[in-house]
């Protein structure tokens, strides 16, 4: 019964309205038609038609097909040359409806070939000043050749086989034509001289120590991997110029790697041969480790590894590790290594978090590096699929943050002295959140990163700002004094404000691939993650964004998805319609700016109005049967008519209504309204959105409203609501908490508010 309110409102609005349409179609001249721009309109045109292959309700279709390719390989890495050569078996299954006549095979190291054209893609100019080992680099250095030297090619029966390199792709001719589900195998070896991505950049590489002589490697992207070949791109064959990252099908891994004895080795997959290459002591440690759920358990000592760092083995030792059902393989090397573990309960397993530093990562490493792995593994868990592999290691190094099935690759060093600001700390956490995170996004939920960025990037910072939270609430001896959750970077709405709504030359829609968009960060990381985040807790509610989130993990998990995909199963999971949101956020560069244009007071009387009345005298309506509305401030506006709020006494034709069709009991529980505001919403900014309103009474209390985006509808420029209240409004706020990434707040407020100068805050900030 409380909404009968709205119901008489509603009625008197409706019908004075189609009076005021009625007026405007007897006036009305033909006009030029228009295509269909409005915001809410499907998006056909920009998806491609559902097939067998992929569904409409964006779930893999029946005729859903992935090849598979799997690896046995030997490895081996001289640290005196800082070489790593090795030889592989590929065996590849085309599971697609289609004969493969050659398959097209990645050469990653190529992006550092001398010979390699991404250089040549990015412009420059001549600044005023450089630094000194910049100006070295550039222009007096021997280009760094690091790209692969391919030996051979061969069939299993070591007979050459025809093969082509174009840059950072190789073709290899099969002998006879594969057709469906048919295997080939074939033979390469390969060598390279490894990078120093401290000085020369790159996701893999290694570290030089000189006080001590040794280095830390983190390799990947190190052995020739296949391609990948499905309904969508057919061969994923694009170029690497060094920012988009990969795309590769699943399969298993055999992999042995032999380095110097004194060398800590872990990596992707199930280390086989543990007890040939444990210490005892490390066994023991490692069991215990096994057991313990609360704090890391030490593998690898500091001391130990100090000591192995003084006296290099000339020995060698093979570490072997077997992977089944993932897409790449990393590793990491060195005796400077400490170890150290724990176990992690998801669902019925146990899972090991694992991390590898030297001891220039320490104290930071040692107190948090575990805990942040295993803090991640829950929170990604629940929000998607218990983590279904053994292992996650984070491996500590200078200035990485990349990631790789089961291992990944993280920054965040003390000063020499081992102290660390926030900065470094809450840095490093981040950055292991959010690389162990990309073990679900897109290690298993295997998106396109070569064509979609934000697929992986996007997704996984959005996870990120959830797990970074939990970590503040399970961890708080992680926070500082006076911080009271964990100091995210990205995933609140205001944290993008600035880049929305800055200059448009230099923004490009999230649906653009990587290597071609300005601002990589925000647009690939920042912007999804946030509109993900503004999508879960603003427009759909952290329930229903949950269960359709899960649902296209779980759908996708081992598969490989498109941005059609999610954006279908998003909608298809949660009965909510989202075109006008994918359209708005991903396919444009459109802003959310939603203001107050007007706010108009007004009293009901049975005092004919001049407008009500021309009204009613036009149609030939009883203007007793009639409810006037008087603007506060105009000249029918009297101090009898504001005083008199007794609506049910005061209009004998509203009364009359009330006693013919409804009982007492019901009039009882009416409210009667004794103010109305029409308040006129307007949007400057492109994107629509819900428009959140807090409304503030005169007694101090206050009340939010959300009005759906669908408000937006039917004009995209401005609309109007009528607010009947019982208490009088003495303050309206549009996005109070700012939840919508509004990048301009000067107009969200009635009465306006005055904002202060930059100037003038500058002032205040330097008073004494």
């Amino acid at each position: 019964m409380r909404n009968i309110k709205y119901y008489f409102l509603s009625f008197m609005f409706v019908t004075i309205g189609v009076f005021a349409q009625q007026e405007q179609q007897d006036q009305r001249v033909p006009q030029e038609g228009h295509t269909n721009s409005n915001k809410f309109k499907q998006l056909y045109e920009e998806f491609s038609t559902p097939n067998m292959f992929r569904a409409a309700s964006g779930a893999p279709g029946p005729a859903y097909y992935q090849q598979q390719a799997d690896y046995k390989m030997d490895i081996v890495l001289d640290d005196d040359k800082a070489i790593l050569s090795g030889q592989e078996t590929i065996t590849y299954t085309n599971n697609s409806p289609e004969t493969l006549n050659y398959l097209w095979v990645q050469l990653d190291q190529n992006v550092r070939a001398k010979d390699s054209k991404s250089p040549l893609i990015e412009s420059s100019k001549v600044a005023p000043v450089q630094q000194a080992a910049s100006f070295a680099k550039n222009h007096l250095a021997e280009t760094f050749d690091g790209g692969f030297n391919i030996e051979s090619v061969t069939d299993t029966n070591g007979k050459p086989l025809t093969h082509m390199i174009n840059r950072t792709m190789m073709r290899v001719e099969v002998p006879k034509s594969l057709k469906t589900g048919e295997k080939f195998s074939f033979n390469i070896k390969w060598w390279y001289t490894i990078n120093d991505h401290v000085k020369d950049g790159g996701r893999s590489g290694f570290e030089y120590f000189p006080e001590d002589g040794n280095r830390t490697y983190v390799i990947a992207q190190f052995y020739p991997r296949m391609a990948v070949y499905n309904d969508v791109e057919g061969w994923q064959n694009s170029q690497f110029w060094g920012r988009d990252e990969f795309a590769l099908p699943f399969g298993n891994f055999e992999v042995n790697i032999t380095v110097p004895a004194d060398h800590i080795l872990d990596g992707t997959g199930k280390l086989t041969n543990r007890k040939e290459v444990f210490s005892k002591e490390m066994m023991k440690r490692y069991e215990k480790a096994k057991k313990s759920y609360d704090e890391p358990v030490v593998i690898v000592t500091q001391s130990e590894a100090e000591r192995a760092e003084k006296s290099k083995s000339s020995k060698t030792k093979t570490w072997k590790l077997y992977a089944e059902n993932v897409r790449d393989f990393g590793f990491a090397s060195s005796r400077k290594y400490i170890w150290d573990m724990m176990a992690v309960k998801l669902g019925d397993r146990d899972v090991m978090a694992v991390s590898l530093y030297a001891k220039e990562g320490n104290p930071l490493w040692e107190d948090w590096s575990t805990k942040a792995v295993a803090s991640t593994l829950k929170t990604y868990s629940r929000m998607t699929f218990d983590y279904p592999y053994h292992k996650a290691i984070s491996v500590h190094a200078k200035q990485q943050g990349m990631e790789y099935p089961m291992i990944c690759w993280n920054y965040g060093r003390p000063d020499k002295d081992g102290n660390y600001s926030d900065r470094t700390k809450f840095g490093m956490m981040s950055v292991i959140i959010h690389e162990v995170g990309h073990n679900f996004f897109p290690m298993i939920v295997n998106s396109d990163e070569r064509q979609w960025t934000w697929m992986d990037e996007g997704l996984n910072t959005f996870v990120q700002y959830v797990a970074e939270q939990d970590f503040g609430k399970w961890h708080p001896t992680a926070l500082s004094e006076g911080q009271t959750s964990y100091p995210s970077r990205r995933g609140p709405a205001a944290k993008i404000v600035d880049y929305m709504g800055g200059d448009q030359n230099y923004i490009a829609p999230i649906m653009t691939k990587g290597l071609n968009t300005y601002q990589f960060g925000n647009n690939a990381y920042g912007k999804p993650g946030t509109a993900l985040n503004i999508l879960r807790e603003t427009v759909m509610g952290e329930e229903l964004f949950d269960y359709a989130f899960r649902e296209y993990a779980n759908r996708w998990m081992f598969k490989h998805p498109t941005p059609e995909d999610f954006f279908r199963t998003m909608e298809d999971a949660s009965a909510f319609d989202l075109d006008w949101y994918w359209r708005g956020w991903f396919y444009s560069t459109d802003y959310v700016d939603i203001g107050i244009k007007s706010v108009k007071k007004f009293h009901v009387s049975a005092t004919p109005n001049k407008e009500g009345a021309e009204i009613a005298d036009r149609y030939n309506i009883d203007s007793k049967s009639l409810v006037y509305y008087i603007e506060e401030g105009t000249e029918e506006f009297s101090d009898d008519l504001k005083n008199n709020r007794d609506l049910e006494n005061d209009i004998s034709s509203l009364k009359e209504y009330l006693m013919d069709n409804f009982t007492p009991q019901e009039r009882a529980k009416m409210e009667q309204p004794k103010y109305f505001y029409e308040v006129t919403f307007n949007k400057p900014g492109g994107l629509v959105m819900p428009v959140i309103v807090e409304f503030t009474y005169a007694d101090g209390t206050s009340k939010t409203e959300k009005y759906p985006a669908q408000i937006w509808r039917l004009n995209d420029k401005e609309v109007s609501k009528v607010i009947a209240s019982g208490k009088e409004i003495v303050k309206i706020t549009v996005d109070p908490k700012l939840e919508t990434a509004d990048v301009d707040t000067a107009n969200n407020s009635w009465p306006r508010e005055v904002q202060q100068s930059e100037f003038d805050a500058f002032k205040d900030k330097t008073k004494d």
